[in-house]
């Protein structure tokens, strides 16, 4: 039987007969979520090399390893930010051109066209960067054709020339490697391809230059040189996975391999950006860690969007090419996304920014645990005299947001693509994914600064 009169039983039992004083101070009683904790960690070693050699990913990290430009500070965060670009162009032509007819090939085209639109974005956005600080403004390779005077080398077939209302000579120069511009000449791939380059434009608006991919180039910029930094014969040279056989009998592996050679792509623009916050918290140049740490936000976010596109491949496919390829999670730690080694290394760096709030607000931890960074934050949040700290504290606030929607989303993902069994959705049992986006705040000191901070203005609100 249930009592139902048992809330009135513990009021009365507990009641004092002293009158109670309140008091104006905030109190907050948080309760602990009860998770089993579990490190995160990589999959068995097998299982990782299983997936690195799926992709070729050894062969893609020598191209962005290789050092060809040593003045060029961005190269290590740009080279791997192309591939991903250069391997979403063939995206298109893959998912256009497939030959099933079940294909919701109206979904796949808004969706590749929308994940370009976000990479051409980022780029940009770096590229400005590069441009407003004075240590790496005119670094990136450039080719700048304005000076032959519409004299074109016989080989250059990719060359425009030219001739301004001024009588200026322009030689516009187009990547001739790339996919883009030669997926622009066929009409089937004329739509999607057009709003890309049209993207490229209004996106490259900022910048001294720009892509060189068959945009218009309407103020007759110089191109960066695509070819040289992208390489992309290179890369559409690893167009197909070492185990052909799956290929020949399941289509849809050739959209599970572009997928996940785009997604370790942006991966490493991760891993490169987080290197570079490293540095320049270090250095002290909070401005500069902000702004990367921003873009790092970004990146999170395209992740989820590759991630999404799971959701659009074939259920009965998808199941067939993952039995053949043997994908099954044997324990929380052998799902698949934790098969890639850098995503597991980038979610325990973005994690570990919170090690640098004590630096960055120029405190040390008190050791018996006193609000003493508490208190600094909020001194810092009042004066607003230190801005540039308050936007690094802020990107890192939002970069923990992006990292634990991330693996909410996919999460999701799972559970739609090979069922919730596959997403381990119990909680309960130590599930990792829920633990990841269910974890505490990376950063409690800030949270609390700023919860007592909200306080301290709605008491000073009610005095007026």
């Amino acid at each position: 039987m249930v009592d139902l009169d048992w809330k009135t039983k513990m009021i009365g039992s507990e009641i004092s007969n002293k009158s109670p004083k309140f008091s104006n101070k905030l109190q907050i009683t948080i309760t602990p979520l009860k998770l089993r904790l579990a490190e995160l960690a990589a999959a068995s070693e097998s299982s990782c090399s299983a997936y690195e050699q799926y992709l070729r990913l050894p062969e893609l990290w020598k191209l962005w390893e290789a050092t060809e430009f040593p003045e060029w500070k961005n190269e290590s965060v740009l080279k791997p930010a192309f591939t991903g670009l250069e391997i979403t162009f063939r995206f298109i032509s893959t998912v256009m051109s497939d030959a099933r007819p079940y294909v919701n090939r109206r979904e796949w085209r808004r969706r590749i066209e929308a994940l370009a639109m976000s990479e051409i974005e980022f780029i940009a956005q770096l590229c400005e960067d590069d441009e407003d600080d004075g240590q790496t403004r005119a670094t990136i390779p450039i080719v700048d054709l304005s000076c032959s005077a519409g004299a074109l080398a016989p080989t250059n077939s990719s060359a425009e020339v030219w001739k301004m209302a001024d009588d200026t000579v322009v030689v516009n120069h187009v990547s001739e490697e790339s996919l883009l511009p030669r997926l622009a000449t066929w009409h089937k791939f004329e739509d999607v391809t057009r709003k890309i380059q049209y993207g490229i434009e209004c996106q490259m608006q900022g910048c001294p230059y720009t892509l060189g991919l068959g945009e218009p180039n309407l103020s007759g910029k110089p191109s960066l040189n695509y070819d040289l930094i992208c390489k992309p014969t290179a890369v559409h040279a690893l167009k197909r996975c070492p185990i052909d056989d799956v290929e020949a009998k399941n289509l849809e592996n050739r959209t599970l391999y572009s997928t996940h050679q785009v997604l370790e792509s942006w991966i490493r623009v991760a891993k490169e950006l987080l290197a570079r916050i490293g540095d320049e918290i270090d250095s002290r140049s909070y401005e500069k860690a902000a702004s990367h740490c921003w873009l790092l936000e970004k990146v999170w976010s395209i992740l989820i969007q590759i991630e999404d596109l799971h959701l659009l491949m074939d259920p009965d496919d998808f199941l067939q090419l993952k039995n053949q390829l043997m994908i099954k999670a044997t324990s929380d730690s052998e799902l698949f996304c934790f098969r890639s080694r850098e995503l597991v290394e980038v979610t325990k760096s973005s994690k570990d920014l919170k090690h640098s709030v004590p630096a960055v607000l120029e405190v040390e931890v008190d050791p018996t645990g006193g609000p003493r960074i508490q208190n600094a934050a909020m001194e810092l949040y009042r004066r607003k005299e230190e801005f540039e700290k308050i936007h690094l504290l802020q990107a890192m606030q939002a970069v923990e947001g992006a990292v634990k929607r991330f693996y909410f989303c996919y999460k999701q993902v799972v559970a739609v693509v090979m069922g919730s069994l596959e997403a381990k959705a119990n909680v309960e049992s130590g599930d990792l994914l829920s633990q990841i986006f269910l974890e505490p705040t990376y950063f409690p000191s800030l949270d609390a600064a700023k919860t007592f901070l909200g306080d301290r203005w709605s008491h000073d609100g009610l005095r007026r």
